[in-house]
């Protein structure tokens, strides 16, 4: 590998792990500038607070208020009512919704193919459950006095009105009714997990601009300084000692087609409304148990334009799987970003494996595979280049020594050099560049896939995390073997790649690039470490072929003469 060679290849290793610490992090560690900006975000809130959640503007944050003055309470939209609650239940296949006649919401979901924790459902390990008791989604500010349940449907019964909500398949809930002009509906709350790769956010679908499209609000103020500290990012989170344990009310006016709030691994969203969607009001619940700020929880309310009138929208609550939220028009939920073109294969073929051979480990065993044969041509004809340039560096240090003191000649022959022997000296840097974005795709699906959530695959027990063995008795999250394997593979890959320049520079790298890829991937999900194992593994054996092939080439050539 020459200078440039070397220097190209810095480059794209910089640029991945920077990609990398950037999707984990994203929270500053000045915590008195972090402060200031919650401080600002409330203040506006806080003077915006009386005003409904139908005439949502977006936060100022210009002027500062001292903490005193602000307000800090929120109820998650929460309404006093005056009449007993009543519930019903409503079941399928997928859903079990508890509905309360407080607001005509569902009060709690659960899904019923998913575990909480890891293991089969059983008694002790029930199957997760979105609790929107704070706020029953899909509730508005009408008191029902009745309730009843006629198959996968529930109709509420007020005087001054009648509510229906129905459980579709497709984890979908439909609420219909007459609004009263209230003008505001809840989505509930959607609370994280414990997880450290766990992820909490606010997404919608902005209708306004010269085209539609999705905005995440983990990356994107006012929100950005409350859900940031969601993923558990290597830059750390601002101290929370003194912090309240609930946001001030946010206020996010637009245009919206939906509205999702996320998880990791789950979605409850407004997926469709015969009313206009004017904005929502959101608070963010702080986990108290934390000493670093860590989000525990999100609540939004969503403004609707119906003057009124009678009103049907479409709730999504369930698992974030790609095949699910494409019908509803809600793919970019899967937070993929420039790569989705990518993504979205990846996925279809990650499942088109699951289906073949039912489990996920393999599945990524087959996904690798193919990826290394899309790439066999790429990288043989990058390793054969790599060899001829080994090759010609006798000659290479001639040119070298002749002409050290012209350097335009000596770029003149060294050029020269490269045409007669066919050589291309950024050859080994290609391969590397074309599978960048192919890493980044994969390291998005493999991080979030709620397929791989609790998928058990020889020892390890949760492809989504770590392998964490012996986490009782180690330091760090226990022991995971795969990183550490695909530090080794790697090395060892550096070592067979063939190498041209200075032996110093080379040892350095092989061991250099390994440690930064063991740092990095030490606590990432052990999918993604058994996908880059495989791969440089399969890789080895490409170079092993090559060299062999080689070497019988030249002993035939020694032969005939």
């Amino acid at each position: 590998m020459n200078r440039n060679e070397k220097i190209i290849a810095i480059l794209l290793g910089v640029i991945l792990a920077g990609y990398l610490f950037w999707f984990r992090g994203g929270v500053t560690n000045d915590a008195a500038a972090d402060a200031a900006r919650r401080n600002d975000t409330a203040a506006a809130a806080g003077r915006s607070r009386e005003t409904s959640c139908a005439k949502a503007t977006e936060v100022e944050t210009g002027e500062k208020f001292s903490d005193s003055s602000i307000d800090r309470s929120f109820d998650y939209g929460a309404r006093v009512y005056r009449a007993a609650e009543q519930t019903a239940v409503l079941e399928n296949d997928e859903l079990r919704l508890e509905v309360t006649t407080h607001g005509g919401g569902v009060k709690s979901a659960t899904l019923k193919k998913y575990a909480q924790n890891l293991g089969e459902i059983s008694e002790d390990n029930p199957a997760y459950k979105f609790d929107f008791s704070l706020s029953p989604l899909g509730a508005g500010e009408m008191e029902y006095e009745s309730v009843a349940v006629d198959g996968t449907t529930a109709k509420f019964f007020s005087a001054a009105g009648e509510r229906t909500v129905t459980l579709l398949d497709g984890y979908r809930v439909e609420i219909a009714g007459r609004s009263q002009g209230t003008g505001s509906i809840s989505l509930g709350v959607v609370s994280m997990g414990s997880s450290k790769n766990d992820i909490l956010s606010v997404d919608a679908w902005d209708l306004g601009g010269k085209k539609p499209h999705v905005v995440h609000y983990s990356e994107t103020d006012p929100l950005k300084g409350y859900l940031a500290g969601s993923s558990g990012g290597c830059s750390g989170s601002a101290n929370a000692a003194g912090m309240p344990k609930n946001s001030p009310a946010i206020e996010i006016g637009g245009n919206f087609g939906w509205i999702a709030l996320k998880n990791r691994f789950f979605v409850a969203a407004l997926c469709e409304t015969s009313a206009r969607v004017t904005g929502f009001a959101t608070t963010v619940a702080r986990d108290t148990a934390s000493a670093k700020y860590r989000p525990e929880s999100v609540a939004v309310r969503a403004a609707m334009d119906d003057a009124g009138g009678e009103a049907k929208c479409v709730f999504f609550i369930g698992p974030k799987k790609q095949a699910l939220l494409s019908e509803l028009g809600m793919r970019d939920v899967m937070e993929f970003g420039m790569w989705r073109w990518i993504c979205y294969p990846i996925v279809w073929t990650l499942n088109l494996f699951h289906g073949w051979i039912p489990n996920y480990g393999v599945a990524i065993i087959l996904l690798t595979i193919l990826v290394r044969l899309l790439f066999w041509p790429l990288t043989h004809k990058s390793t054969v280049g790599m060899k001829k340039m080994q090759e010609i560096q006798p000659l290479m240090k001639e040119v070298q020594a002749k002409y050290k003191d012209n350097p335009q000649r000596l770029q003149q022959e060294t050029m020269r050099l490269y045409r007669e022997h066919k050589v291309n000296p950024l050859s080994s840097c290609l391969p590397m560049l074309v599978q960048i974005p192919v890493f980044i795709a994969l390291f998005n699906v493999l991080r979030s896939a709620v397929e791989l959530r609790y998928a058990s695959f020889l020892w390890i027990a949760d492809l989504s995390e770590p392998e964490g063995l012996f986490a009782d008795v180690l330091p760090f999250g226990g022991l995971n073997i795969l990183p550490i394997l695909m530090a080794a593979t790697m090395a060892l890959q550096s070592a067979l790649t063939p190498q041209a320049g200075d032996k110093n520079q080379q040892r350095m790298m092989i061991v250099m690039m390994p440690v930064m890829m063991l740092v990095m991937f030490y606590n990432f999900p052990s999918a993604l470490s058994l996908y880059w194992t495989l791969s440089q593994v399969l890789s080895i054996v490409q170079m092993w072929i090559i060299r062999r092939n080689g070497a019988c080439g030249a002993a035939a050539a020694v032969r005939s003469k």
